[in-house]
């Protein structure tokens, strides 16, 4: 072991756990944050200037920019902990392999999905759930950001493969600079140069081209390879060991990509039969996808930051430090979702302001919105360290029947059934609903485990009292 590897495990085993925790979340919420900019900046510009036909425009796009991220991730988060793992065996040969085949897949995937969505656009916006009005600012919108899915796809896939490399700050610095860049074109475009919703989508992928310049930039300076041109000729072991690795990044994106496409449809469906009348709902639904989206960032910055604490110290069987770990992060995501709750509750007209102004139903509906589907935010909040815990303590089946559990196994079936007795408010209400179940089932695995938890632990203090 390295004195670098030493000085972490030593770090881990034994330096204050909310230390640790700031230390390691904060990054990981700065990154996440920065990531959930692109659309809400989007949003908001777009309200403001366009009005909810143009919100309700990034709401049919939305799906389609998840399943880019799907397979960015796939490819990117694969590569990047396949490369980790060749640099701990000292494989040189497959490291300077895996990024140039996983440049080659981004390059490859990108021109791919573009071309398809660009062929076949009206087509895709309308499975989306873009109704006739909202269809023109659909088209302008998604046509743009369609062509530049293959610098969206390098700029975010790449960054994980940079992370690997053991540069974390750079990758930062790379998604800041995109969306900075983002933030002060999208009023300049919009506004300035009224360009309407085909502004928002030229200012974000001008963003995601400057990150993938950085990007390509860093390539000549890796740590651990040289590259090679040569390293681009895919090779089907590593394509295929690589987008092994990344698939559960897929299915995860890929399950929101449902979600995003099913809500839309019903809300447009339920919508059209109810005094709000179809675009409202599919506008108010983006924007609080691009809200909740804040503070999920946050929730899930915290839980990540206690993987590596939960995952070295479960290994080390150091259990106490494992339950303080827990306790930690609980702590931290219940005050932050509590806060958040306040705001859905108390200032939701507020926060629908933020993207532009409406009329007195615009304004009802979102304020309704917000206050029922969100309204089992804590909860939601507590499950998500759940399935990071799992996670990090080695126990993928849990973790993946809880990342499942809230979208597919609870909320698209209440998603379906409810609004033949409810109406449209039968789709808001799948979601606190899904929220509440997902949480019984997170609860009762969390109670088994805690108790094989306690059993270890009482088991290493036998066995340290026996020998003091």
């Amino acid at each position: 072991m390295s004195k670098v590897e030493n000085k972490i495990s030593q770090q881990l085993a034994s330096e204050p756990v909310k230390k640790l925790m700031l230390k390691f979340s904060i990054p990981c919420i700065i990154s996440l944050l920065v990531s959930a900019l692109y659309n809400i900046v989007d949003q908001i510009f777009i309200g403001q200037g366009v009005g909810y036909f143009g919100t309700a425009a990034t709401s049919v796009a939305f799906p389609l920019t998840v399943i880019a991220l799907a397979i960015a991730l796939m490819i990117g988060d694969g590569a990047g902990a396949f490369f980790s793992l060749k640099i701990g065996e000292k494989d040189t040969k497959s490291t300077e392999l895996i990024v140039g085949n996983a440049i080659t897949m981004f390059a490859a995937s990108g021109i791919v999905l573009a071309l398809i969505s660009s062929l076949f656009l009206k087509q895709i916006l309308g499975m989306f759930g873009a109704t006739e009005a909202v269809m023109p600012y659909a088209m302008d919108y998604t046509r743009i950001i369609a062509i530049g899915l293959p610098v969206a796809m390098f700029s975010t896939g790449f960054n994980s493969i940079i992370r690997g490399d053991g540069n974390p700050k750079f990758a930062m610095i790379s998604m800041l600079c995109g969306a900075l860049i983002n933030t002060v074109l999208d009023p300049i475009f919009i506004f300035t140069f009224d360009m309407g919703v085909k502004g928002a989508a030229y200012a974000t992928i001008i963003g995601q081209l400057v990150s993938t310049i950085l990007g390509i930039l860093y390539i000549k300076k890796f740590n651990n390879i040289k590259f090679k041109f040569k390293f681009l000729k895919p090779n089907f072991n590593i394509c295929k060991t690589t987008l092994t690795y990344g698939i559960s990044s897929f299915i995860t994106q890929a399950a929101i990509a449902i979600v995003a496409i099913a809500t839309n449809n019903v809300l447009t469906k339920y919508g059209a039969a109810s005094v709000y009348g179809s675009e409202i709902p599919l506008s108010i639904f983006g924007i609080v996808t691009k809200v909740n989206q804040i503070m999920l960032s946050v929730l899930l910055g915290i839980a990540v930051g206690a993987q590596p604490i939960l995952g070295f110290n479960y290994g080390a069987k150091k259990m106490g430090r494992v339950k303080e770990t827990v306790k930690i992060a609980l702590t931290g995501a219940v005050i932050v979702s509590t806060l958040g709750l306040i705001c859905f509750e108390f200032f939701p007209q507020q926060i629908v302001n933020l993207f532009g102004a409406g009329d007195a139903m615009y304004n009802e509906f979102g304020v309704m919105y917000f206050r029922i589907f969100l309204a089992g935010c804590i909860l939601n909040a507590i499950q998500i360290v759940c399935i990071i815990f799992f996670q990090a303590i080695g126990q993928p089946m849990q973790s993946g029947i809880l990342s499942l559990s809230r979208q597919i196994i609870f909320y698209l079936p209440g998603l379906f059934i409810l609004p033949i007795v409810m109406g449209i408010k039968g789709a808001i209400y799948a979601a606190p609903i899904a929220d509440i179940l997902a949480f019984i089932l997170a609860m009762i695995l969390m109670s088994m485990k805690w108790k094989q938890i306690n059993a270890l632990e009482d088991k290493e203090e036998s066995k340290l009292s026996k020998v003091a």
